[in-house]
């Protein structure tokens, strides 16, 4: 069992940064591929990929929207992921979760444990 907890989420004005992080407990958290994934409003069925890294750090894997302006990444000596969001955008409102599973994919099936997540909204 990993139990995850996402911190770092509040209000920012368009242009602003924010910066999430993913603090883990429980099973061995260097074992798992991590992602961040999230909900906006309106949309409470659907959990749209945003980024994930490998459990070394090697290979991350980012959604076109966010290609460029958002980084992932991870210390595993301190059991945390981060996602360091600039250049934020009214459409980057969303519920923001964290997420572990075994690989670096972009379906949110394949994640077995989640967070309860954070919220983000940019205003105009």
């Amino acid at each position: 069992q990993v139990h995850l907890v996402e911190s770092g989420g509040g209000l920012v004005q368009a242009g602003g940064s924010l910066r999430l992080s993913c603090a883990a407990s429980g099973r061995s958290f260097s074992n798992f591929a991590l992602a961040w994934f999230r909900q906006p409003p309106g949309k409470e069925r659907e959990r749209e990929f945003v980024s994930a890294i490998s459990w070394n750090g090697a290979n991350t894997d980012y959604a076109d929207s966010v290609k460029g302006r958002f980084t992932i990444s991870r210390d595993n000596s301190k059991n945390a992921v981060y996602l360091q969001m600039n250049s934020l955008k009214p459409e980057d409102t969303a519920v923001y979760y964290c997420a572990a599973g075994p690989m670096v994919v972009v379906f949110a099936t394949a994640f077995e444990y989640w967070g309860q997540g954070t919220q983000v909204t940019v205003s105009s």
